[in-house]
């Protein structure tokens, strides 16, 4: 297993950046795909990004493409989300997730969670 923990979130004006960060244990990390999903209140969670085990593929939802990459590094075990342009519909609980499978760019495929950092875009 993995444990997941998120860093970075907070409130940013529309148009900003904000970067994500999420810390994984283990020294398995190479071992799993991992993502970013999202939750505003009142919505579904929705798969926002994957990246490869080896970082040299990435998926998008079309709702980010453009504004929004996400990058890892398993030397430290860390992936990142980095988020441009930012709209307050970005507003949300932001989730790392990690897939146990290779299938980075199916949001089913997830089956590890951290427990959420706060987005607040203010407009």
């Amino acid at each position: 297993q993995v444990q997941l923990e998120e860093s970075g979130g907070g409130l940013v004006q529309a148009g900003g950046s904000l970067r994500l960060s999420c810390a994984a244990s283990g020294r398995t990390f190479g071992l799993y795909a991992m993502g970013w999903f999202r939750q505003a209140t009142g919505k579904e969670r929705e798969f926002v990004t994957g990246i490869s085990r080896s970082g040299g593929g990435t998926y998008y939802a079309d709702s980010v493409k453009g504004r929004f990459t996400i990058s890892r590094d398993n030397g430290n075990n860390t992936v990142h989300l980095q988020m441009s342009s930012l709209k307050p519909e970005d507003t949300a609980v932001y989730y790392c997730a990690a897939a146990s499978g290779s299938y980075y760019w199916r949001g089913n495929e997830y089956d590890f969670w951290g427990q959420g950092t706060q987005v607040t875009v203010s407009s």
